[in-house]
């Protein structure tokens, strides 16, 4: 039904992107501000960070975002341009430079940062190189703009599908950064979405805000949610499909190309986890309802013990039992009837069930744990059947290594 296409945030009808180096972090060669433009007025929608330390670009976003239309986001890396004295008035300068450059509204420009905190951003190192990076739009620039907003990210993270709506071809794409400061807490990195569908802005919110919570609100890297965190869409309506006003099966087809594209990019966030040599993720079923099975889901990836013990090789469940023991969980939970069950690629071995170890090959353990995507899979046993995921990774010496190094 989804067909996985090539094109990042290009993807879709009407979008080109952008990104250039403009010595933002002294010394570095890496592009290090990027732009997608639309030519045409988007319906716009975004979730942001849940920090009471909101960086300026964000409380500019969400002002700029309060008709839910845009038609551009500049963006830069190397600093967050968070909780500085003049953090508000660059970020509005970054706008009205972009308006200025495109020849759009200042109220439909997108602005982020990302980088490190409480450092002042020169912003005419941007206002001199604006110019060179709209001149370099493309609709192949979706590579770009991804390496303009790496930090930490050993590899780039773009994601797109192709898929119909009234007979109509359409096409969902987006791009994210997003390795260390991350914890299920909305949106927990950022990330920028564009497709053609053409959708009222009310729906376009409900999908994004609902596809958020299965996918980049059930990441965990490190616990630590970041001041920037930022996810929009920008949905230019140029596939020619009848506009999409309610919840029918237009609607769903677009939430399931949208929670793939979110999904996909969610799990690559979380095999890039600053330091990480394995992909985690948490399955739980069975559950009596979904409070239960999120806590549990994250509870567990999200256990320092439990991600060094899955780096190590280590089938350490009593780790696992632990963590699911202190999630904030329903009444109806009962611990004496789990079972969890370690897999990946080289099978699957039951380490505990009704609550109790069980006799089981270490070796063999130790054979699965070795690969580098694992699942966890958590079976409550309760009859409500209810489910839910997690995705997160192991923890290493080097996370360690790269935070301690991270602003020298």
């Amino acid at each position: 039904m989804y067909k996985s296409i090539d094109g990042g945030v290009c993807a879709a009808k009407g979008f080109k992107a952008g990104g250039i180096n403009v010595g933002i972090k002294k010394g570095s060669v890496k592009k290090d501000l990027g732009l997608i433009f639309c030519e045409e007025k988007c319906t716009a929608a975004a979730l942001f960070t849940q920090s009471k330390g909101k960086a300026a670009p964000v409380t500019v976003s969400i002002r700029n975002l309060s008709d839910s239309a845009a038609r551009a986001i500049i963006v830069n890396s190397g600093n967050a341009n968070a909780r500085t004295a003049d953090g508000v008035e660059v970020a509005e300068k970054m706008c009205e430079l972009t308006a200025r450059s495109l020849g759009i509204d200042e109220s439909d420009v997108i602005v982020a940062s990302t980088g490190v905190i409480g450092q002042p951003l020169d912003v005419s190192l941007i206002e001199r190189n604006i110019p060179e990076l709209v001149a370099g739009l493309s609709e192949s620039g979706s590579d770009a703009a991804v390496e303009a907003i790496m930090t930490t990210d050993t590899f780039m993270k773009q994601s797109a599908r192709e898929f119909e709506v009234d007979g109509k071809v359409c096409r969902v794409g987006g791009i994210a950064k997003g390795s260390g400061m991350i914890n299920p807490n909305m949106a927990t990195m950022l990330a920028f979405i564009t497709t053609d569908v053409d959708i009222n802005a009310e729906l376009l919110h409900h999908a994004l805000k609902c596809c958020n919570i299965t996918t980049f609100n059930a990441l965990y890297i490190d616990g630590d949610t970041s001041t920037n965190d930022m996810v929009s869409v920008m949905a230019s309506g140029l596939a020619g499909n009848a506009e999409i006003v309610e919840k029918d099966d237009s609607f769903g087809n677009f939430v399931g190309a949208l929670h793939e594209v979110m999904t996909d990019l969610a799990r690559k966030m979380a095999r890039d986890g600053e330091g990480a040599t394995k992909l985690i993720e948490c399955i739980v079923s069975d559950a009596p309802d979904d409070k239960t099975a999120n806590a549990v889901a994250k509870s567990v990836i999200g256990s320092s013990l439990v991600k060094a013990a899955l780096g190590a090789a280590d089938a350490n469940w009593g780790r696992i039992l632990c963590a699911i023991g202190y999630a904030d969980t329903s009444d109806e939970f009962d611990i004496d009837k789990v079972k969890v069950e370690l897999c990946s690629a080289k099978g699957e071995v039951t380490v505990c069930e009704n609550g109790v170890g069980v006799t089981y090959s270490e070796d063999e353990a130790t054979a699965i744990l070795s690969e580098e995507e694992i699942q966890i899979m958590i079976n409550l046993g309760h009859s409500a059947n209810v489910g839910a995921r997690a995705f997160g990774c192991d923890l290493t010496a080097e996370y360690v290594k790269i935070n301690a190094d991270y602003r020298t």
